[in-house]
């Protein structure tokens, strides 16, 4: 009986005392922000133009924006990207030349390797995947190629829990 009146006051005080750290409310209160700066002009639908470079193959471009929660930046955020463009590689990549300096100091070319059997890899026209820095800022590389003057690029962005695209025409 002695022990009953021990063992109920401690007892009572550890079923007491328990208390839920985190709530329904914490877990899901962060929301974020993300702004994207295209850096290229905007038509009266909300589409980007950008223009293709036609002496070059690919056109680089980069598409940044910013990552915030109430106000503060957010450091490394992951932001995947993914475009609706691609296109494919030919079967030569390119060639190497192999050239050395004769005795009377001219450059002689003495063979040309081809880099081969890439035929029919899909290249994207859009990197993967970024983090924000320290300043919140995100960064994505798009690299169009000439043949696709006049399509519309969608560059969708999602994140662990929301999606948007903005979509650009290619000039």
């Amino acid at each position: 009986m002695k022990t009953l009146y021990i063992m109920l006051p401690l007892i009572l005080i550890l079923f007491i005392s328990c208390e839920e750290w985190l709530t329904d409310e914490d877990e899901n209160d962060e929301s974020y922000t993300i702004e994207i700066d295209a850096q290229l002009p905007v038509d009266n639908n909300g589409n980007y133009h950008l223009t293709l470079e036609r002496n070059n193959w690919q056109t680089l471009h980069r598409v940044s924006g910013h990552v915030s929660s109430d106000g503060y930046a957010v450091e490394n955020f992951w932001v995947e990207w993914d475009s609706n463009l691609l296109w494919y590689l030919g079967d030569t990549l390119g060639y190497i030349v192999n050239q050395y300096l004769n005795n009377s100091g001219v450059y002689v070319s003495v063979d040309t390797s081809y880099i081969i059997g890439f035929n029919g890899m899909e290249v994207p026209t859009s990197n993967s995947i970024s983090y924000s820095n320290s300043s919140g800022e995100i960064n994505n590389m798009i690299a169009p190629v000439r043949s696709m003057v006049g399509d519309t690029m969608r560059l969708r962005y999602s994140y662990f829990n929301g999606m948007d695209s903005i979509f650009i025409v290619l000039d």
